[in-house]
């Protein structure tokens, strides 16, 4: 979903670096996947396109954050009312 972000910090040396990968549009998601020693986290479309992908090597990385926007369930969002009556 737009606004999902997963930020990685990296060990670069004597310092570190983070990194972060957003779902920038509507219908866009972030994946993340630990193949063969590689951290891969792509931004991805509804049909499944790779749009962007960061590779770190994963002895390298120190944490990897997923931050997903907060969602509403079905049953909540049907329970709230649409909009509030001024009179009340």
């Amino acid at each position: 979903m737009k606004g999902d972000r997963v930020e990685i910090v990296v060990d670069a040396g004597d310092t570190t670096r983070t990194y972060e990968v957003v779902a920038s549009r509507a219908g866009r998601r972030v994946e993340t996947a630990v193949r063969r020693g590689v951290v891969e986290v792509s931004e991805v479309t509804r049909s499944g396109t790779v749009v962007r992908t960061a590779r770190f090597m994963a002895n390298r990385v120190l944490a990897l954050v997923e931050q997903p926007v907060p969602r509403e369930d079905a049953s909540e969002a049907q329970a709230r009312p649409l909009r509030e009556d001024p009179k009340s």
